[in-house]
């Protein structure tokens, strides 16, 4: 099949994968069929921004298939809803003129609206992070968990950050303590060996001596509920804001993220998506805040209003999974023409482990 016309980010801005709420479904108005485009759409740039969009909605549908197999299994309607509308995601679009346009699910579990919430949240605080002062990447750790201790876990760490932040907070509205400011992302990784859950912090934090700070007062609010290791806290200096802040947010959006092929530590091992741990790791997160700001606060911008509007010139995408692409509906051009490496398509078939967690 021949390429088509393709798909991109919005122009302009640090990164090029935010875009906006798209469509309706085609409607007929007088005698031509139209659709109505809500929002900006996004541009048409680029061939990479075309294969990261394919390359994550087929790890998108692989994924939340397995995770609605389980959600099944477990008998849970609402999560298997939302992994069915994650599935879904981006199915079918839209191209008017130079511009994309669908229905986004906004699912926590979509690479695709991870990608897009990715970038707001980099567009929004890198301006505000910016303006800070000898900023610091710490990394605080808990000892690690099995499943049935996970959600009680991810309560304890973002209970005692609130309480370590919330005393500084009074101690510097006193005069008489520094406060503490910047973002956080909460992170778990899961140990298919001891079958162990690890959930830690990422931090944006003004100052080393702030971040010396934290560290302390972590070491000691948790070490009166079970020993961690001082050994296992980092904390290094912030030599490059936005690779800082697309690695702390890229944890804030972890949960459910396409798996890294090139990584040189991932060729070192065999690589496997264990199915029911990420599972486990999305009921727990649920209603939690992951990524958040502390100490400061950001300005709420104007949102532009972009009225609705008909087109009725445009072409309809939907996705053939049997093709990994989306294909015209009236001829058989394919958006992206992305051709997926084989070691993503033995991970997504052969390697999916529905027993570990």
């Amino acid at each position: 099949m021949r390429r088509g016309r393709g798909n991109a980010s919005a122009s302009g801005g640090r990164i090029y994968t935010l875009a906006q709420n798209g469509t309706g479904e085609a409607q007929e108005f007088g005698a031509d069929p139209a659709i109505i485009i809500r929002g900006n759409g996004t541009e048409i740039a680029s061939t990479k921004v075309l294969y990261n969009r394919a390359r994550r909605k087929i790890v998108s549908q692989r994924l939340s298939k397995a995770l609605m197999q389980i959600a099944e299994e477990q008998e849970d309607p609402e999560l298997k809803q939302t992994f069915r509308n994650t599935y879904y995601c981006q199915s079918k679009i839209y191209s008017v003129g130079n511009r994309l346009y669908g229905r986004y699910c906004k699912n926590r579990v979509c690479t695709i609206c991870l990608a897009i919430r990715k970038a707001q949240l980099i567009n929004k605080y890198y301006p505000e992070l910016e303006k800070m002062h000898d900023l610091q990447f710490v990394t605080l750790t808990v000892p690690a968990v099995p499943k049935a201790g996970l959600a009680e876990a991810f309560r304890q760490v973002l209970d005692t950050f609130q309480t370590i932040t919330e005393k500084h907070r009074k101690r510097s509205l006193r005069g008489t303590g520094p406060k503490l400011i910047g973002v956080k992302s909460l992170e778990c990784c899961f140990n298919p060996v001891k079958r162990t859950y690890n959930p830690h912090l990422h931090i944006l934090i003004a100052g080393k001596d702030n971040a010396e700070i934290l560290v302390n007062d972590w070491l000691q609010a948790w070490n009166k509920l079970s020993y961690t290791s001082k050994h296992a806290q980092k904390i290094k200096p912030v030599r490059n804001l936005n690779n800082s802040l697309i690695e702390i947010i890229k944890y804030g959006t972890k949960i459910f993220t396409e798996p890294d092929l090139e990584s040189k530590s991932n060729q070192r091992h065999n690589r496997e998506v264990y199915a029911k741990a990420l599972y486990n790791i999305v009921t727990c997160m649920k209603g939690l805040r992951i990524f958040e700001r502390f100490g400061f606060n950001v300005s709420k911008a104007q949102l532009e209003h972009i009225p609705a509007k008909v087109a009725t010139d445009f072409q309809t995408w939907k996705f053939l999974p049997q093709f990994r692409d989306w294909q015209n509906t009236e001829n058989e051009l394919t958006l992206t023409n992305y051709h997926v490496p084989e070691a993503l398509i033995n991970l997504l078939e052969n390697e999916i482990d529905f027993e570990a967690q």
